[in-house]
């Protein structure tokens, strides 16, 4: 978990050194989706893919929390699945402070930058601004960082607490979900490829960071091993 923390610290310092250095990798990003009519993203498919990837980490969330609140109250519900206490407290602070306080409360309403539907380049009325710059002429709402990426690799913190035999391809497809909903944030117009791409690293930052405080190593987080959780 310590070689986790120091790669995903050097992949944000390495992004954000080359999403400062170039930032017109990001316009070049948004323009690839970008056609005469507008943003690739507004398909009938790709909406609805969308709405799928948006709920998801609130229905991984509940599952999880139902599990924990049907086991306390006697349900038949198999040893494998009934998560402990802690594993359930590490998925709810990581969805509460990744997606819920650090994106959505702290970065995306105080830092800006407009989003590539609202920019010049795209039709917009605003200036482009790259991702350190927190003059930009959005209020609230803004792009930087992007809120459903940042809540599809939160799944990754559910993932990392399947069995050992199931571990691997249960976190490649929770990664599978982040870059796809990433992908499609910006095929929407709705964000930059540095938003989508810090939203992830952030987030798995912070599971990373709450899984090392609160998940015994020895254990998977399923099953109770604490009577106070």
């Amino acid at each position: 978990m310590r070689i986790s923390l120091i790669i995903l610290i050097a992949l944000t310092l390495l992004t954000g050194a080359l999403f400062a250095l170039q930032p017109e990798l990001d316009l070049a990003g948004s323009a690839f989706f970008h056609g005469g009519t507008g943003f690739a993203g507004d398909q009938p498919f790709l909406k609805a893919l969308r709405a799928v990837l948006y709920y998801l980490p609130v229905g991984v969330m509940g599952a999880f929390a139902l599990a924990w609140i049907g086991a306390r109250l006697g349900l038949p519900i198999p040893p494998a699945l009934r998560p402990s206490g802690r594993s359930v407290m590490f998925l709810t602070l990581g969805l509460a402070l990744g997606p819920g306080l650090l994106v959505n409360a702290v970065l995306k309403d105080n830092w800006r930058r407009p989003r590539p539907v609202q920019v010049t380049q795209f039709g917009g009325p605003l200036e482009f601004r790259p991702w350190y710059r927190t003059d930009g002429g959005c209020v609230k709402n803004c792009s930087f960082v992007s809120g459903e990426t940042s809540g599809a690799f939160w799944l990754v913190a559910p993932a990392s607490l399947a069995p050992a035999s199931l571990r691997l391809p249960a976190m490649a497809a929770a990664l599978g979900v982040g870059l796809t909903t990433g992908a499609l944030r910006v095929a929407f117009g709705g964000h930059f490829p540095s938003d989508a791409i810090f939203a992830g690293l952030f987030t798995l930052l912070l599971v990373a960071l709450l899984r090392r405080i609160l998940i015994r190593p020895d254990t998977q987080g399923l099953r109770d091993d604490d009577p106070h959780l």
